[in-house]
């Protein structure tokens, strides 16, 4: 597998910025492990895991999710 090149770091940086928008989330200490361990056992990343955690609520909450909005 060929290094990735520089333009092609900042062709992908553009495309993130243009397409989503970042959130920060704080979680205590020794948290954030868990839940990637979570996630893995899923067979998902940890931001797929908070968008599907995310989604699942707001559905169950009786709003839109990201699915329903198109994101």
């Amino acid at each position: 597998m060929s290094p990735i090149s520089d333009s092609q770091k900042k062709a992908v940086r553009k495309y993130k910025e243009k397409a989503y928008d970042r959130l920060e989330i704080s979680v205590p200490k020794g948290r954030k492990a868990e839940l990637q361990d979570h996630a893995q056992q899923q067979g998902e990343s940890l931001n797929g895991f908070v968008n599907r955690a995310i989604d699942e609520t707001m559905e169950r909450d009786g709003g839109q999710t990201g699915e329903d909005v198109g994101a």
